[in-house]
């Protein structure tokens, strides 16, 4: 089971009309229909299960601007930004906490492309970020009570951490007080066109009119576009993590090593990753889609596992064009909840206990997984369709989606208003996997 998360009340009233109807409850829809709400559009929110019910409740909370791909530095700065205002503004409490993430490691090679990143980030934000070089008697004071030397590492005061179980709903329902219509359990089974461009969109409740579509569907984008033609290169990989109980002392600011990565939570424990390992079911998009993630996998090997189980028969089952008029997969899978990978999430504990022997005493509360939605170049698209007018996407954060939410939505609600962006899109246009751009994985994050 996932974790607990905060409530935001079910509600299937349907308006009649919206100018925008946003599909998906996880951080990049609130937070998009947050600032499409503060242009002064009419916003509806679709959820088919509950609010942040996948990944946008399973992720580590970390908020940071540390080694971001080059591509979304900018974005990421943004980001940080508007998460320091948005208790403050909305009234609500996400958990918020500038505590500082720190990336250390004792491999020569690791430290090179600390270093490479802190480079080129410097030349493309000047001074817009805070992350500087630590050395090992810097990381001992960041890190009171560890065992481990490390030879260095970045560091970044301003980077925080928010609660995922709490951040997500409290936008929700701050929104709801504002008058922009929640929907959940609220499956949308796809969009109608009027001329070409879009009309309204058909949910399991009826049929909401509207000038725009947004999807921000996470693990689901990829499947519900295809229906409409719309071809998203988009693979999930599979995230485990865990939770402890409450523990006294241990380090405030959050860290990752190549063996474990943690942060402390509001509730007084800690959430516990192994690093940044993950693991990747074959399916049938994964052949598909081989071609498009060769430079994927060749900067993943070590850190990725591929293994080959039930989603293959499961996804190769799956119509992949459906009617608008009887129920859909999404109405029959509300809340996608992969098994952890207990071995490898439980080894990070056991690394994180061998560093901090003071919390030896450590109990886990629960361990959970969550997919990530991955695109080819591992960076989202934040863009219109082309093929669809009025048809927005906004998808593929390949696991920074938490962090950079804020903005991700800010600049969604800039690109549907036809208003100048938040910082330059081109970077995440979807086109550009089908353009004949060529597709880069960052070495350096």
């Amino acid at each position: 089971m996932g974790p607990k998360v905060d409530t935001v009340a079910d509600d299937i009233q349907l308006p009649e009309r919206a100018d925008v109807v946003v599909i998906g409850g996880g951080i990049i829809g609130v937070s998009t229909a947050l600032y499409l709400s503060d242009k002064g559009l009419q916003v509806a929110l679709c959820e088919k299960g509950h609010i942040a019910g996948e990944q946008s409740s399973r992720n580590w909370g970390w908020v940071r601007v540390t080694r971001r791909d080059p591509r979304e530095l900018l974005l990421s700065i943004e980001s940080l930004k508007l998460w320091r205002t948005l208790d403050r503004t909305l009234g609500i409490e996400t958990g918020f906490n500038q505590c500082g993430i720190l990336y250390v490691s004792n491999d020569d090679a690791t430290l090179a492309r600390h270093r490479d990143w802190l480079s080129r980030a410097r030349q493309i934000a000047g001074d817009a970020f805070d992350t500087r070089e630590v050395d090992t008697e810097a990381i001992a004071g960041l890190l009171p009570g560890s065992t481990r030397s490390f030879k260095g590492g970045i560091y970044t005061p301003g980077d925080a951490r928010a609660e995922p179980q709490k951040a997500a709903p409290a936008i929700a329902n701050a929104l709801r007080k504002r008058g922009v219509k929640i929907l959940t359990p609220c499956a949308v089974r796809g969009i109608e066109t009027s001329g070409g461009h879009v009309s309204a969109v058909v949910t399991e409740h009826g049929t909401i009119r509207c000038d725009a579509v947004v999807v921000a569907g996470g693990a689901w984008t990829r499947y519900f576009c295809g229906n409409l033609g719309v071809e998203l290169p988009q693979l999930l990989t599979r995230a485990s993590v865990l939770r402890t109980e409450p523990l006294e002392g241990g380090p405030t600011c959050s860290a990752n090593n190549e063996e474990f990565a943690f942060r402390k939570r509001a509730d007084g424990g800690y959430t516990v990753a192994y690093g940044l390992r993950t693991h990747a079911d074959l399916t049938p998009d994964a052949f598909r889609l081989f071609f498009k993630y060769i430079e994927a996998l060749k900067s993943q090997m070590g850190a990725l596992q591929i293994r080959v189980g039930k989603r293959f028969l499961d996804e190769l089952k799956r119509p992949r064009r459906w009617a608008l008029d009887r129920p859909t997969l999404f109405e029959a899978i509300r809340t996608l909840d992969p098994d952890p990978v207990v071995p490898y999430v439980d080894n990070g504990l056991r690394e994180f206990v061998k560093a901090f022997p003071q919390l030896a005493g450590a109990k886990i509360a629960q361990r959970w997984a969550g997919y990530i939605d991955v695109t080819p170049d591992a960076i989202p698209v934040i863009s219109g369709a082309a093929r669809v007018p009025g048809l927005f996407i906004g998808t593929g954060f390949s696991g920074h989606g938490f962090g950079i939410g804020p903005a991700a939505g800010k600049l969604m609600a800039d690109l549907v208003n036809n208003d100048t962006p938040l910082v330059d899109p081109h970077a995440f246009r979807l086109e550009r996997f089908s353009d004949g751009t060529k597709i880069t994985i960052d070495a350096g994050f």
